[in-house]
């Protein structure tokens, strides 16, 4: 008798390459899908019902604290020192990046000075962060 040619004999055992392959894409998904965050302080910040996102990598976070400290990215800067940081930032990048993020219970007047700052440096691309709103 002549044997049949071209039939593969069939494998025993369970092909686990397309649950690998399926694997592989949520762990991609995942990494594209995690959130940076940028660095700073943890603050109580007031709630609004919509908020835009103005996050980048090189995106600069002004925080003031319930006692009036401000913060760039993480570190304790007064003002003179947040100027002159920023006009530093800004030589390298004039479209600066900047959030602000205030704790509900610090007084208007500090974070108004920052704001006047920002505008000092003509930095237009500031955002104030909130919170959402629960429900």
């Amino acid at each position: 008798m002549a044997a049949k040619r071209g039939i593969k004999k069939r494998e025993k055992g369970i092909n686990v390459t397309p649950f690998v392959d399926v694997l592989l894409v949520v762990l991609v998904i995942f990494i594209l899908t995690s959130n940076a965050t940028i660095p700073g302080i943890e603050v109580n910040l007031p709630k609004a019902s919509a908020s835009v996102a103005l996050e980048k990598p090189q995106t600069k976070a002004i925080t003031v604290d319930n006692a009036g400290q401000i913060f760039l990215d993480a570190y304790p800067v007064s003002l003179a020192e947040l100027e002159e940081r920023l006009r530093t930032e800004q030589a390298v990048n004039p479209d600066l990046p900047v959030i602000v993020r205030g704790d509900a219970q610090v007084q208007y007047a500090r974070v108004v000075e920052v704001l006047d700052l920002l505008r000092k440096l003509e930095l237009t691309q500031v955002g104030l962060v909130t919170g959402k709103v629960p429900g």
